[in-house]
């Protein structure tokens, strides 16, 4: 017992003791919302932004000060991955389903290091048992992303988030939970009943939003990508359930039938959506709902055998990508950037790749606000279950310190973040800087 609050101890020591003063100087500042940039200087005390000024700013009187020149390099920004999956992104489906829970932990723990020190400050993570990689990365024991955990994928038998052997059905109601319900990847619930008592779980577990599986999927063995999955009834009483805690519900879905049941059950964010179409999209802007979008582009490289059902379903998605951006663009709905790498660690590993591509249908600038303050307005949908109640995604005074310095203006060149090693010259997030080759 004492050697454990020893640790604790030293861990709660260095977490505070990396707490300063920065004065970074001389640099060209994007905010994260304005096309432009601004020379100026910008004083971080602890965790925030405290003073941003095209004047000098004094030295504080404080022992612990560290003054940079930034030599006139941008500084944005942390980014924002809005639809993440940490826990599963650098194992294969077959690595996870026959691995234990420790060994996962592990191996997202290091992943979560290597998504920060591409740039990503923020997480949005969509299905997956990322609380404990939370808490440790929050305080301090760990480097990594800020995490928004939803905590499990709720889903129907049958459904998206259904990954039970096949021959478990029927399926006694006293049955033990499988491998995947007990450690939180998915879980199962049908009706009404279900659907409250599992939400109500990711909540205690401390979930800042819900996720539901409304349609099929490309991963998933037993759906195909055409259904609907749940009711409205029970895509209701999810949200009722999230609303009473401040929060609300984005669900995966790709067609019209399954998007157009969770806007009418009162979901506030649509993951994916593919596959959507013109009446479909309407009804999402007249909702004023979220459209959370990911460019899956068919490049010829995939995760699953060429062929195979799950790579089937998945060249039917991806030819709706282009159409799916079009639409969102047409009736300007409030769309956010994610990647939702899986199963597959050279796609985590080259994150910034997916950002990048949406420049097929936007500009540098575009991408820049998407990835920044318009996917923390996102994050901010949480409302009291928002464990960041400071400003993400922004540089401005009272935001937190999520910094990036970047050698090149990615408003010219964005694809220079791409190579994070060679271009990010400082990587900041709550005011630690985990990266700086500035004087390299």
């Amino acid at each position: 017992m004492k050697l454990s609050i020893t640790i604790l101890l030293l861990a709660g020591a260095f977490y505070a003791g990396a707490q300063k003063t920065i004065l970074i100087n001389n640099v060209q500042i994007f905010n994260g919302r304005d096309e432009k940039t601004t020379t100026g200087n910008v004083l971080i005390i602890g965790n925030v932004i405290n003073k941003i000024s095209t004047q000098p700013i004094a030295t504080p009187k404080t022992a612990n000060v560290s003054i940079m020149d930034g030599k006139g390099k941008f500084l944005m920004p942390g980014l924002i991955d809005a639809h993440t999956h940490v826990m599963m992104e650098s194992l294969t489906i077959m690595q996870l389903m026959n691995s234990d829970i420790e060994f996962i932990t592990v191996v997202a723990a290091k992943s979560a290091e290597k998504d920060l020190m591409q740039g990503f400050t923020t997480f949005r993570d969509l299905a997956g048992p990322a609380f404990g990689l939370q808490k440790a990365i929050d305080r301090g024991l760990i480097p990594g992303p800020r995490i928004y955990p939803s905590g499990a994928m709720i889903s129907q038998t049958s459904g998206h988030g259904d990954f039970l052997p096949f021959n478990d059905v029927p399926r006694d109601m006293a049955a033990n939970l499988d491998f995947t319900e007990r450690f939180n990847f998915g879980i199962v619930a049908d009706g009404k009943d279900q659907v409250l008592k599992r939400v109500r779980e990711q909540l205690r577990l401390g979930a800042t939003q819900i996720k539901l599986a409304a349609g099929g999927g490309v991963s998933s063995s037993y759906d195909p990508l055409d259904v609907s999955q749940f009711t409205e009834e029970e895509m209701s009483a999810a949200v009722e359930a999230a609303e009473n805690w401040g929060t609300y519900v984005t669900v995966h879905a790709y067609t019209p039938r399954a998007i157009q049941t969770a806007l009418r059950a009162g979901v506030r964010c649509i993951d994916h959506a593919q596959l959507i179409d013109d009446e479909t999209a309407k009804m999402l802007a007249d909702k004023k709902a979220w459209l959370s979008l990911q460019p899956f582009l068919d490049e010829g490289e995939s995760v699953f055998p060429e062929g195979s059902p799950n790579r089937i379903k998945q060249q039917t998605m991806m030819r709706g990508t282009d159409s799916a951006y079009l639409f969102a663009k047409k009736y300007n709905i409030k769309t956010a950037f994610g990647t939702d790498c899986l199963f597959e660690p050279k796609l985590s590993a080259a994150r910034a790749t997916n950002l990048t591509k949406l420049l097929r249908w936007y500009t540098p600038f575009e991408i820049l606000k998407m990835a920044t303050s318009t996917n923390a307005q996102l994050l901010a949908m949480s409302g009291p279950r928002n464990p960041y109640p400071n400003k993400l995604g922004v540089i401005e005074e009272g935001a937190y310190a999520d910094l990036l310095l970047v050698d090149g203006n990615p408003l010219q060149n964005i694809k220079l973040l791409e190579d994070a090693d060679k271009n990010l010259l400082i990587i900041m997030k709550d005011g630690v800087i985990y990266k700086n080759t500035l004087n390299k």
